[in-house]
């Protein structure tokens, strides 16, 4: 009862808020869309124009120079911001976006942040941004830590939140939070479990609430479904996707037969934005599942697609009809058309697009209209 009762108000609540962000059918593309992708490989940004079938065109000067092993990248949902994760020595680099999608380094960065920094994020106000750095399992040093950031809203610049950085488990390496932007999970590579916090909406500080709950072995990436009703991880050392419910306090419970098989060395997943389906990039390329009732997940028939070598970052674009996969062996992005309603992808023409060198993740974003 608490848990249909939770799912009824987060509903509600979203859907007064921002409902557009949430529709019953993919959406029609009204403004351009750019693409970030980080090449830990050749230290830079590759950036793209998001072509109308969903093709990637690299924009002028791409790619970009970033800091040390770029290994993750987010874009606040303006489009107007981008930061990525330098693992060596650790640090943020921030850049603001042209409508054309040309990069141009924030006054100030890089920013900095403990070492071994693997993953960023932002909150769905774009008003914070979260950097996880995986401790000794990413040239860091001790379990690691998740260092917490405002965004000035004028020049993209980031200032430490009192408290960061927060403890999490041995080793996170992803972090997701809610869309109502009331809760943060964290996927602990070492320790094999998700931590849960509340986020305080006017400072942004994280509170752990509940307690760890086990994921699977390693698990590397973690989503929360549009909403707010599941959270994923994916485990890349059992090669599966763990479950979990979201109780109306925020902690988590395990679904019904998780963990769910995935393809070997279980890398990104990326949820739909009509929260009825989770891709997961793993060996052979994109496994498409979709969300029953309860959480538990059914792989989509002719799952799995396939990629290139060595898939890591999986994105679904705002407008639902596009998925991304960043092959990290071949150095390249593969794109699909999305149906929404029946999960199955069909490659792009002209797929898979050049990247970086060790390419591992990639962020989608509306374009801005003015800087």
């Amino acid at each position: 009862m608490r848990s249909l009762t939770r799912r009824t108000l987060s509903a509600f609540t979203f859907l007064i808020a921002i409902s557009v962000v949430v529709p019953a059918t993919a959406a029609t593309r009204h403004r351009p869309e750019v693409a970030l992708v980080a090449n830990p490989g050749s230290n830079n940004v590759s950036v793209y124009t998001v072509q109308t079938n969903g093709s990637l065109l690299q924009v002028s000067g791409s790619p970009f120079a970033a800091g040390g092993s770029p290994n993750s990248v987010a874009i606040v949902p303006s489009g107007r911001f981008a930061y990525v994760a330098d693992v060596i020595p650790g640090g943020v680099t921030g850049f603001s976006v042209a409508e054309s999608g040309v990069l141009t380094p924030i006054p100030g960065s890089p920013f900095a942040a403990p070492t071994g920094t693997a993953f960023v994020t932002t909150d769905p106000s774009g008003r914070f941004l979260y950097a996880l750095n995986c401790g000794a399992d990413c040239s860091g040093s001790g379990a690691g830590s998740i260092a917490a950031y405002t965004i000035d809203q004028g020049t993209g610049a980031l200032t430490s939140i009192a408290g960061s950085p927060f403890t999490a488990g041995e080793w996170p390496y992803s972090l997701a939070v809610d869309p109502t932007g009331q809760f943060a999970y964290v996927a602990n590579f070492g320790s094999g479990d998700v931590y849960s916090f509340s986020i305080d909406s006017q400072s942004g500080v994280l509170t752990q609430i509940g307690v760890p709950i086990a994921a699977g072995s390693h698990p590397i990436s973690v989503v929360v479904d549009p909403w707010s009703q599941f959270v994923y991880a994916a485990n890349t050392g059992s090669s599966n996707v763990s479950a979990f419910s979201i109780n109306f306090d925020g902690t988590l419970s395990s679904v019904a037969g998780s963990p769910f098989f995935a393809g070997e060395f279980t890398s990104g997943i990326a949820a739909s934005t009509n929260g009825q389906f989770v891709v997961v990039s793993a060996g052979p390329g994109a496994f498409v599942y979709s969300i029953g009732a309860t959480g538990a997940l059914s792989l989509v028939a002719g799952s799995p697609y396939a990629a290139g070598t060595g898939p890591t970052g999986v994105s679904v674009d705002p407008t639902d009809n596009i998925v991304y996969v960043v092959n990290g062996a071949s150095n390249n992005v593969s794109a699909y058309s999305f149906n929404d309603s029946s999960g199955k992808l069909t490659p792009v023409k002209g797929s898979p697009f050049p990247a970086g060198a060790s390419a591992a993740s990639i962020a989608t974003a509306p374009a801005p209209f003015h800087q």
